[in-house]
């Protein structure tokens, strides 16, 4: 249920690369949370220069430029902040791992969304009678 949006400097990263986000993003879900494999969705958005802007030094971080990315995460609003924290730290190992990026260079933010307002296609809301609650 949760859903990624990884934004990353525009021409760093091959066609390769970007399946190891893709799947280094959906596997913090698997190692963080429990939630099953194929809950699976991941969107890239590649910026220039002039499009991406994270400060090289805020919170006392040393972050590179050519590299640095912002990851968004719509998450179910039911979880609690220990599950949080598994989150973010599985996010952050496993760019790492994948692309040899500082962990300084990912920026994550969590954006709590109510399990009803997801609809998993059909028109419908899958989870708004309670269903999973991974």
């Amino acid at each position: 249920m949760p859903v990624f949006n990884a934004h990353i400097p525009r021409g760093r990263f091959s066609s390769e690369e970007k399946r190891a986000i893709a799947d280094a993003l959906n596997q913090s879900l698997v190692q963080g949370l429990g939630i099953p494999e194929g809950d699976r969705f991941v969107m890239l958005s590649e910026h220039g220069p002039d499009e991406l802007f994270l400060h090289p030094t805020f919170m006392e971080m040393n972050r590179d430029p050519a590299q640095a990315m912002i990851i968004t995460v719509l998450v179910g609003a039911h979880r609690p902040l220990e599950d949080k924290r598994k989150l973010v730290a599985a996010i952050n190992r496993l760019v790492v791992d994948a692309t040899g990026v500082s962990p300084d260079d990912i920026f994550i933010s969590l954006i709590p969304v109510p399990n009803e307002n997801f609809s998993f296609g059909r028109g419908e809301l899958q989870l708004a009678e309670g269903g999973a609650k991974w």
